[in-house]
């Protein structure tokens, strides 16, 4: 299904997607090991409104950080020249501008014997080493930000999906370890892919049927159910990381054997269909199509990624099971279906007719049955 939150955000470059502290939880729990003595970095973050800052400041001592940045772009409330934090609502119109936070403690600074957000609040509001102006507002690629990043051992946030290939490219780039949210779309990236294919990147615990929701200012107007009020609904949201995992090492249950009535043959490619990841057949040694959610279970050690399907560079120039149409068969499925392409796979059913599969990733099992 189409995500029509997701499109109109990316048409408009709206990026305002702000992550539940119970969907940051849910995964981070999966994590704690990788914290212990860790410089972490969330550099899409305003205090006032990140859930991300807010989960590590107060898990802080849990973790045994070493210290927490945070940055924003143009976001954090200001009003008569000082900055509010008090994770509440303002009386006055704010004005917008970006600063950092450095934290390498906190303490039950109010003595009411916990360390909770109002500990965080009184740091910042009389710790004027903690909270500073940035000059170059906020982007994540400017220099002083950039600055910030190779401080960073390990960077955790939801980045602007707009701008996602960018993104992942410099923490790449910067060799940095991380947990970031982004749309399962990316994984198709010409950026993203080989990171996923080369076992650089790959996906983490993920989010409750692969749906998130997010506070936003704009409005929700997906067709699928399951909405909350005041959120905005996006499906297909995924978490991206390089820290390892338990859930990278489980191998999928392969129950189902392979039958050419059951598993066809593209037409252009030498490769057999399969429509959902659990009907991988467990004894087929030939090249497999899957769609792109089977990055959820790809364990490296069970499966290899060929590559992905609708390149048509990658198809025409290096894909030796790839045969194209005659020009007489691309112009009649062409006729047929106005969004044919000829580099997609696609079957042809009893009619003769093309029929086009969603986005597919060829694998190849490693260890197919042989009985």
């Amino acid at each position: 299904m189409a995500n029509k939150n997701l499109n109109a955000a990316k048409t408009a470059k709206k990026d305002e997607f702000y992550t539940q502290m119970a969907d940051i939880e849910r995964e981070l729990q999966h994590y704690w090991p990788h914290f212990a003595g860790k410089v972490v970095l969330c550099n899409c973050d305003d205090p006032y409104e990140s859930n991300f800052f807010k989960y590590f400041a107060l898990n802080f001592n849990q973790l045994g950080l070493k210290k927490l940045i945070c940055t924003c772009f143009d976001g954090s409330p200001v009003l008569g020249g000082e900055l509010l934090l008090d994770f509440g609502d303002f009386t006055d119109e704010p004005k917008k501008m970006a600063y950092k936070v450095e934290i390498t403690e906190v303490r039950d600074l109010n003595g009411d014997g916990a360390v909770d957000l109002a500990d965080v609040q009184y740091l910042l509001r009389n710790d004027r080493n903690a909270i500073s102006l940035l000059r170059q507002h906020g982007d994540f690629r400017s220099a002083e930000c950039i600055e910030l990043l190779k401080q960073a051992d390990i960077v955790v946030t939801n980045p602007p999906f707009s701008l996602f290939r960018e993104y992942i490219g410099q923490l790449m780039e910067y060799e940095k370890k991380f947990l970031i949210v982004g749309h399962q779309n990316a994984i198709t990236y010409r950026e993203v892919f080989p990171l996923l294919q080369s076992n650089k990147v790959w996906l983490g615990y993920g989010f409750k049927g692969a749906a998130a929701h997010f506070t936003s200012p704009y409005d929700d107007i997906a067709t699928a159910g399951d909405h909350k009020k005041d959120m905005i609904r996006v499906s297909g949201v995924n978490w991206f990381t390089n820290l390892e995992i338990p859930k990278r090492n489980e191998e999928m249950d392969l129950t189902c054997r392979y039958t050419p009535e059951e598993y066809p043959t593209y037409h252009n490619y030498n490769a057999i269909n399969v429509n959902k990841s659990s009907d991988i057949p467990c004894d087929y040694e030939g090249i497999i199509g899957v769609p792109i959610t089977f990055m959820d279970k790809y364990n490296p050690n069970q499966f290899e990624i060929i590559w992905r399907g609708g390149d048509i560079e990658w198809a025409e120039t290096e894909c030796p099971f790839y045969t194209p149409p005659s020009p007489q068969q691309a112009e009649k499925f062409k006729k047929q279906d106005r969004t044919w392409r000829i580099q997609n796979p696609y079957l042809l059913d009893k009619e003769g007719n093309a029929k086009v599969v969603y986005q597919r990733i060829f694998i190849r099992n490693k260890h197919p049955q042989t009985i």
